[in-house]
């Protein structure tokens, strides 16, 4: 058909002529309302936004001379982490003559590693970037949708701690 006489067809129907594949032969295009195909696509477009997860990588902060109570602490930061499915950075700086002894840096990472367990996987093995060395653990899958679940579930919507049963204990009676 003509352009003259496609344009013609679709103005008489109020419409638009939206050019499908310009570079066929000859070219293809289409009779519709093209605000409407806009709006359409833009609404797909925004649902397929919401279905994205952001990727948030969390960074743990570890020195050659950590105690174990903040080892267990920062630990455990990186469990919940993993567990809310974002990214953990594990980084240990080394400061000074410390340089000389990196396999204390590595010792604390891998025990990281090994202490996290199922919680999540090893994305990039430990190494060294001058003075930090610094791995990256993303969550495992079966983690990850287990304890969002978990979590709203156990809180109640009120914010306040649920009623006491009214049995009297023997130290009432």
């Amino acid at each position: 058909m003509a352009p003259f006489d496609a344009l013609k067809m679709a103005r008489e129907r109020s419409l638009d002529l939206v050019e499908i594949s310009p570079n066929a032969v000859p070219p293809v295009c289409k009779i519709q309302d093209y605000g409407k195909f806009l709006y359409e696509k833009d609404k797909s477009d925004r649902a397929a936004r919401k279905k994205q997860k952001v990727i948030v990588i969390k960074e743990v902060k570890f020195s050659v001379t950590v105690d174990e109570h903040d080892y267990q602490t920062k630990k455990n930061q990186a469990v919940r982490f993993l567990g809310e499915g974002d990214k953990v950075k594990a980084s240990l700086r080394f400061k000074g003559r410390q340089m000389a002894h990196r396999d204390l840096g590595y010792k604390i990472i891998n025990r990281l590693i090994l202490d996290i367990g199922d919680a999540g996987l090893v994305e990039f093995m430990p190494r060294m970037e001058g003075t930090t060395l610094h791995a990256i653990l993303a969550p495992s899958k079966k983690v990850e949708a287990t304890p969002k679940k978990a979590a709203s579930s156990a809180t109640p919507a009120s914010g306040t701690k649920p009623a006491e049963p009214a049995v009297p204990t023997p130290a009432q009676a």
